[in-house]
This record gives C-alpha cells, sequence and structure tokens, in this order.
C-alpha cells in the first residue's frame, strides 16, 4: 500500500488545478441534498480542497465539516471557505461527538485498505443523524487496484457489494441505491444510503 496521505500532500496543487469542477457527481449530490434544508450540517470525509463537492452543499447553504489527512488540502479548504469547518485527520479515527445531517466519503474511503474500510462503518454510524444519508464511492469489485497520480503509485481497495450492503445494514444504514461503473459520472461505483 502506498502513503496516501504523502501522495495527496505532494500533488495538492496540482490535483486542485486538475480536479474536475464540472460536477458530474451532481445526480447524486442533488439526492443528498433532497435530504436536508437550510442550514444543514454535512460532514466530507477526504474533503480534498473543497472543490466542487463541499462548495456545492456551501453553495445550498449547508454547513460543511471537513476532513481530510492532507495538510495542503486543508489548507486550500480554509482559505476558500473560511467560515466552515476544516479538520486536518484521518478519518479512521474521527470521534467528533457529534452527529450531520449527511455524511460524504467521495474518491476517499476507498484508498483504505479493506480491513480499515469495514472499520469505517462505525465511524458512519456513530456521526450520521437519524434519517441522514451516507454518500460514498468503491470499486466495482473486491480487490485491490493500484492507480497513479503526477507520476506517484496511489492505492485503491474495494469490497464485494453483499458485503458493503451487510455492513450498512449491521450499521444501520439503507440502501437507496447503488450503481456500477456509472457511464454519466466517470465510472465512478456509487452507494447512497440512509441512516435509520
Amino acid at each position: 500500500m502506498t502513503d496516501v496521505r504523502a501522495v495527496y500532500e505532494a500533488a495538492a496543487h496540482e490535483f486542485d488545478r486538475d480536479r474536475s469542477k464540472s460536477l458530474m457527481e451532481k445526480f447524486y449530490l442533488d439526492r443528498v441534498l433532497a435530504h436536508l434544508v437550510d442550514g444543514s450540517s454535512v460532514l466530507d470525509l477526504g474533503c480534498g480542497s473543497a472543490e466542487p463537492i463541499a462548495k456545492f452543499f456551501i453553495n445550498n447553504g449547508c454547513r460543511v465539516t471537513g476532513v481530510d489527512v492532507a495538510t495542503a488540502m486543508i489548507a486550500l479548504c480554509r482559505e476558500r471557505h473560511p467560515d466552515q469547518t476544516w479538520i486536518e485527520g484521518d478519518m479512521r479515527r474521527l470521534d467528533l461527538g457529534r452527529r450531520f445531517d449527511a455524511v460524504i466519503a467521495w474518491d476517499s474511503f476507498f484508498h483504505l485498505p479493506a480491513d480499515d474500510q469495514r472499520a469505517m462503518f462505525p465511524v458512519f454510524a456513530q456521526h450520521a443523524a437519524p434519517g441522514a444519508p451516507l454518500l460514498f464511492t468503491s470499486g466495482p469489485q473486491a480487490g485491490v487496484a493500484m492507480g497513479e497520480i503526477y507520476g506517484r503509485a496511489l492505492y485503491h481497495a474495494s469490497l464485494d457489494a453483499a458485503e458493503y450492503e451487510q455492513l450498512l445494514a449491521t450499521h444501520g444504514f439503507k440502501v437507496l441505491l447503488h450503481r456500477i461503473e456509472d457511464p454519466d459520472c466517470g465510472k465512478h461505483t456509487v452507494w447512497l444510503a440512509q441512516r435509520a
């Protein structure tokens, strides 16, 4: 496994420059937003530079708490949206002592090894208010895939769909939507669930 924190720390500004801001994710973000009202709280795990996902929720009247392991990413967030809450930290050890109206882990959760992904479901449940949507991306099937970003190896892993479904159910989430390699969203495999 590569050091994901080091990769994003080194590539933060290049990543931010090249990260699509076209909101190909909007179909899914709109479905999360449908559960929220003005002033709702959103927890963005692996928030990157806050754009475009955290910015989408901020622009729609939500209060965002973003968590990212890379100092350089959090610096960009604070510079752009100083009125929101930005936390440098590892999502695996998160314990904020509060619940949020929505939890997002888009293109972040899948950088964790399989056992760490399994251990994230209690963390999701601990931070999700009753009725809160949970949106995350995974791989299309179980296994490890190595990618590359700006010449640096980048680790990705996934469980299989049945295990995600079991973990969600065990921790009080109902699957609302699951799409595998959505061609309209950059071939992302997307999960949208809701806390009971």
